[in-house]
């Protein structure tokens, strides 16, 4: 599929802080959160004028899905979007709490897990063509999700076997299952959930929860910009050979444990690789996938596709040299670099408290006071979107995407102060002069009958 459909849906943690001994049930604190951003809709979810949706989660937490992307850096700049909307509604909930006679931090971490064990997830999402072999091809991409880890990891100290113990990734120890339906009780690596939000003959959607939330923005390009790669070459009929794993989970905890990236993986033929030698692979088969379409004419690989593949070779050999020069691109590296440089400053092991704190703050998403963005301020991370770009992102949704119709549809009910339903897939006025509007193309960025609805509504001078 040439063109392509790609979103995120991120969970976010959600820690209160009183000032005093008063406790809050965190379901009062996320009711604050939704009163920031949309007034009296608590509990319901909510699609929100820049394409996305928001709402609870499992667990309480947060969730921000952005709206369909069809480009990558599109899709990297909606998820800081979302972070930066979260942020917004930090002021008016504590505004709230404070007219209730309490006092406290509200605090939002972009990550995967809890204190207690607990873990949440960033579900990636890929449209797909309904017409490949879905089997095939997910059994060609598990080594690759299993291996790219190593550069889309956001990094997390644990206690293992009574130590505590620094691992690339938070999610990696909560992956159970190759395949699976679920996104809770048996977490897979590529989930088998068919809601494709689209024409179901013409469409499935990937939809990937083993994957890490990634502060950094270079990350978040790569992980979905690789991805992207690998499905257009296997929709194309190619396929890579030989790279199956003998126990995928067993690997992907094992690499993450690996600090020096140089442990061997078993293969199910009984060969043993890296993760990099892995990634190399699939590296080295999307660039001839990519050079063959080029000489073919049928898609020349655009300059999108070249700096994804210029990107992923650069981090693989640094990776392979000196992993630490990618600290302020790869968040795993930068997260271990701070710990670090903090445990010979003050003489402490991954065990002191204050360790715990700084891998916990790295995630923080105010920009006041999360390490990652106290890092920006100093210039020390690459970041990719543009801050106006965010901005106008926390409003207006992508122009070439469906996600456009949703946008204008929101504006037009609420500027009519009229009650309204919103899905993925459609549009609805409720009560009087009801009306609605199927959206099942994702790549549609205009509707015919929403505009007739908007002139018929609009008054003529």
């Amino acid at each position: 599929m040439k063109n392509r459909i790609f979103g995120l849906e991120n969970e976010y943690g959600l820690i209160f802080s009183p000032a005093g001994k008063v406790y809050l049930p965190m379901e009062k604190i996320l009711g604050y959160i939704f009163d920031g951003l949309i007034p009296n809709s608590w509990p319901s979810n909510a699609f929100l004028a820049n394409g996305a949706r928001f709402y609870q989660d499992t667990g309480c937490h947060p969730e921000y899905a952005t709206p369909e992307c069809d480009n990558v850096l599109d899709l990297v700049i909606h998820d800081k979007a979302g972070e930066r909307i979260l942020e917004s509604c930090l002021p008016i909930a504590e505004k709230r709490l404070k007219e209730e006679g309490l006092s406290g931090t509200i605090s939002i971490y972009k990550n995967n897990t809890d204190s207690m064990g607990n873990t949440y997830g960033c579900h990636e999402n890929y449209l797909i063509r309904r017409d490949i072999d879905f089997w095939k091809v997910a059994d060609q991409l598990i080594p690759f999700f299993v291996t790219r880890l190593i550069y889309t990891g956001n990094g997390k100290v644990l206690k293992s076997s009574g130590k505590c113990h620094y691992f690339i990734s938070q999610r990696a120890q909560h992956i159970h299952e190759k395949t699976s339906s679920s996104t809770t009780s048996s977490r897979s690596i590529i989930n088998t959930r068919d809601e494709p939000h689209a024409d179901a003959e013409k469409y499935r959607r990937l939809h990937i929860i083993l994957g890490d939330s990634n502060m950094s923005e270079y990350a978040t390009y790569l992980k979905v910009g690789t991805s992207a790669l690998i499905l257009s070459m296997l929709e194309s009929g190619r396929s890579v050979a030989g790279m199956a794993l003998e126990d995928p989970v067993k690997a992907m905890r094992e690499i993450s444990r690996d600090l020096t990236l140089k442990k061997r993986i078993r293969m199910e033929n009984g060969k043993e690789m890296t993760a990099i030698e892995i990634q190399r692979v699939y590296l080295d088969a999307v660039k001839e996938y990519l050079a063959n379409e080029e000489e073919g004419g049928a898609s020349p690989a655009d300059q999108d596709n070249q700096d994804i593949v210029d990107q992923w070779e650069y981090v693989l050999e640094e990776l392979e040299e000196a992993p630490e020069r990618l600290s302020g691109k790869v968040d795993w590296v930068t997260k271990r670099g701070l710990i670090t440089s903090f445990m010979d400053k003050k003489k402490c092991g991954l065990d002191d408290p204050r360790v715990a704190m700084m891998d916990l703050q790295y995630h923080d998403i105010n920009q006041k006071r999360g390490l990652y963005y106290l890092l920006c301020q100093k210039d020390m991370i690459h970041t990719m979107a543009n801050e106006d770009a965010i901005q106008n992102a926390m409003e207006n949704p992508p122009e070439t995407t469906r996600a456009k119709i949703r946008g204008d549809f929101i504006r037009f009910a609420k500027a009519k102060n009229r009650s309204y339903t919103v899905d993925w897939t459609y549009l609805k006025l409720n009560g009087y002069w009801e009306e609605t509007i199927l959206c099942m193309d994702p790549f549609a960025a205009s509707n015919p009958r929403l505009k007739a609805l908007i002139a018929a509504a609009t008054p003529h001078k």
